[in-house]
């Protein structure tokens, strides 16, 4: 897409040469012929060191741009964003794609539905109600229980098992706002890559990326009723207990294990071999391996037990004090 065409879509000027943009992305990882943007002064460095062929910013970080790179001046840098990743959105269904290709000893239900452009491996099972949408690649002897939905362009690895009424590649929740409070969308157009021998529960929402991936890696274990927020990374041999809940573009390194209905802030860092007790609520990054949290405010364990012992030792020495005072009353 022409930088002209971005440029007269937003309605910003276009203060240097013609170029060619071919997708979006963020300033660390865009590519010389990428558009990308700075919505917040915590990213200066970042700026200063993008490869994008073109930046979306405000007038006041015009001169932080590198010289290689066009400054596309803009009032509300995130609504700015918002439009443009509409530009660069692909069709939901690719009609002009080959016929899929399926290996051998693989059986697909004919309930099943498979759009044009999927790769599925060998000894892929895919049951009744379930939908593979364009792109999508499926290794090795996986399987995909019923109405399992997987959109577009999304990466399954061998040997998964995705069970019944799981959503992969839904759109992340994002949206820019209008001085008048309207909601635009901002378009996802990433995808999520699950790699090998991950398994994900029933009715679980893993959201596709912003840009690039959300990731599963290998070998993570996914109980029912869990959501994964856009551009997430869970790292390996992960351990999700039902109702969890993960923020966008939060990292859990290995081995982590998340009891149930624990909630992840977005913008996270996890340490490897981290361990959350139910209902923990993580809203600060943590960056010591191998220790166990509890509660919110959240805590380590050892002093979330000592304090619920304290609490409970206060509540009925109050109650006791409340039954003398009523019964000193009485006489």
């Amino acid at each position: 897409m022409r930088l002209s065409l971005i440029a007269e879509t937003l309605g910003t000027p276009l203060p240097g040469e013609e170029r060619e943009i071919r997708a979006m992305n963020t300033l660390a990882e865009a590519s010389a012929e990428e558009l990308s943007y700075l919505s917040d002064n915590r990213y200066l460095k970042s700026l200063e060191t993008t490869k994008a062929a073109a930046v979306l910013v405000k007038a006041d970080a015009a001169d932080a741009v590198p010289a290689h790179c066009i400054a596309l001046v803009c009032e509300d840098v995130s609504l700015a964003m918002a439009k443009a990743t509409s530009l660069f959105t692909p069709p939901l269904i690719d009609h002009n794609a080959a016929e899929p290709i399926i290996g051998v000893e693989s059986f697909i239900d004919p309930r099943a539905n498979i759009e044009k452009g999927t790769v599925i491996g060998k000894g892929v099972t895919v049951m009744a109600g379930a939908y593979v949408g364009s792109g999508v690649v499926i290794g090795d002897d996986t399987v995909i229980f019923p109405n399992v939905t997987i959109y577009r362009d999304c990466r399954i690895g061998s040997r998964c098992r995705i069970h019944g009424g799981s959503t992969i590649g839904a759109d992340g929740f994002g949206y820019a706002h209008t001085a008048q409070g309207e909601h635009v969308k901002i378009y996802q157009n990433g995808n999520v890559v699950i790699e090998d021998d991950v398994e994900i529960g029933a009715n679980c929402s893993i959201d596709r990326a912003l840009f690039n991936s959300t990731i599963i890696r290998r070998g993570a274990k996914i109980d029912n009723n869990v959501h994964i927020g856009h551009n997430c990374d869970i790292g390996e041999h992960c351990i999700f207990v039902a109702q969890v809940g993960v923020g966008g573009s939060t990292h859990l390194g290995r081995n982590c294990v998340v009891s149930g209905q624990t909630a992840f802030s977005d913008h996270l860092e996890i340490a490897p071999f981290t361990t959350f007790t139910a209902r923990s609520g993580v809203t600060k990054s943590i960056k010591e391996s191998g220790k166990i949290f509890s509660g919110y405010p959240l805590m380590e364990h050892r002093l979330w037990t000592r304090l619920q012992s304290r609490l409970s030792k206060l509540a009925k020495e109050g109650i006791s004090t409340k039954r003398r005072t009523k019964a000193h009353e009485t006489e």
